[in-house]
């Protein structure tokens, strides 16, 4: 079994991705929390959970970890600290424990960030480009705008589909838990909306 860290393990897709990871026969969940309410939640449906805030050391965070999804976000809030160098301490973190695989959650509209999102898109540009030269084995998702519809199981993907849409969370949360696999987009960036290819199949393409 091998153990995934989940950040953002309480945020909207970030709970879907914990809940399908749970489900996988060879993973392990590790829920990263903030606060005993958070760890109370997640460790009454049998996750593991590591407490740890993102705007602080988080090195601890990554001991005996496999392989990291990071699905965490400020809301806008605080997308500096969070968004960007929160990834950033995750990333290093992952890098000096040799974790052998980091998903990251981004967004499309990152190669070019402007208008209202232009804060957050630059902050998580920022964060992918850092993992991009950092030496670690990963996959960097790029959804376009997220919606709460129930996930079809099927996407569109590109490394850029020219494009904008939607995209269901649970298709996304999906997604990110398929490029866990050791063979699947390695070292790639993909950006994805709903479709009609099989996810399994959709990230054999890229």
């Amino acid at each position: 079994m091998e153990n995934i860290l989940i950040a953002g393990a309480t945020g909207t897709t970030g709970e879907k991705v914990v809940k399908l990871v749970k489900q996988a026969e060879n993973y392990r969940p590790v829920a990263l929390v903030r606060n005993n309410e958070q760890k109370e939640q997640w460790e009454s449906q049998g996750v593991e959970t590591v407490m740890g805030d993102l705007t602080k050391d988080v090195s601890h965070t990554i001991k005996g970890i496999d392989k990291v999804v990071f699905a965490a976000g400020s809301g806008g809030k605080n997308v500096v600290d969070v968004d960007q160098e929160g990834a950033k301490k995750l990333i290093d973190a992952s890098k000096k424990e040799r974790v052998r695989k980091f998903v990251m959650l981004s967004s499309m509209g990152v190669d070019n960030p402007r208008g209202e999102l232009k804060e957050y898109l630059q902050a998580k540009q920022n964060a992918d480009q850092y993992l991009d030269i950092s030496g670690l084995t990963f996959t960097i998702v790029r959804p376009g705008a997220l919606n709460n519809n129930e996930g079809t199981g099927n996407i569109k993907l590109s490394q850029k589909l020219n494009e904008r849409g939607e995209i269901p969370r649970w298709d996304v949360a999906r997604t990110l838990v398929k490029s866990l696999e050791d063979d699947v987009a390695k070292n790639k960036a993909f950006e994805i909306l709903k479709g009609n290819t099989k996810i399994e199949e959709a990230v054999k393409t890229i």
